[in-house]
């Protein structure tokens, strides 16, 4: 009996770390996409590296980040307390797909041009700050991700706290992290991303964005499978 007792909570603390790995494993993955899109907080990484050092990028990024925890406390808990309705809970679940999705499509089809000319007089570490926080603050599509991010975590009906928070974390440490190596190499790798590069990572990303939509509208209509 009790070896019997004792293989159940082997059991049950393999499942359990099973979907802490898993909740990591998605957050990373989403954090490697949302790494990959090419937008304004980009460039603002990219010019501010080569015209202000690392620093000035890496304080950038810090302000990225957190603008990032703020969309995600309030997309989170906003989107909690509507899936406390059936109906409102199932509808996010297909607005969040459908918001990925037409997101993926205006990447696919977005037209890059060449970066405008860069500004070379330094700037102090308040300034890099405030206009990371501020670049992706005010850019509408971060708000509409995360709304999307919530609601795919709303539909994961199995997540428990831990798991949600795991999830979060891995993936705003995955942006965190690659926004930092885009910094660092963006010197080496400034004259690689021409705007024929930018097209076909669009594509790319646009493509990858359209697939985990897509999967989000599935789950939500086979919620079982």
């Amino acid at each position: 009996m009790k070896i019997q007792l004792v293989f159940q909570s082997n059991i049950s603390q393999e499942a359990v770390l099973l979907k802490m790995m898993q909740a990591i494993l998605e957050g990373i993955e989403l954090g490697l996409l949302l790494s990959m899109m090419i937008g304004p907080v980009f460039f603002a990484l990219i010019t501010t590296s080569m015209d202000q050092g690392f620093k000035q990028a890496a304080i950038l990024a810090f302000g990225v980040l957190l603008s990032d925890l703020v969309y995600v406390i309030f997309t989170y808990f906003g989107v909690h307390f509507l899936s406390q309705f059936p109906l409102i809970e199932k509808s996010l679940g297909y607005l969040g797909g459908m918001i990925l999705i037409g997101f993926g499509l205006s990447y696919i089809r977005k037209k890059e041009t060449n970066a405008q000319e860069r500004e070379t007089r330094p700037i102090s570490s308040s300034k890099s700050f405030l206009m990371g926080f501020g670049i992706n603050g005010i850019n509408p599509f971060v708000f509409l991700f995360w709304i999307s991010i919530a609601s795919m975590v709303t539909v994961k009906a199995s997540w428990e706290g831990s798991q949600i928070s795991l999830f979060y974390g891995a993936l705003l440490l995955t942006v965190f992290g690659f926004d930092l190596t885009k910094g660092f190499l963006a010197g080496q790798l400034a004259h690689l991303v021409t705007p024929r590069v930018r097209r076909y990572l669009n594509i790319g990303v646009g493509l990858l964005i359209c697939y985990f939509g897509i999967k989000m509208l599935w789950t939500t209509y086979y919620p079982s499978i």
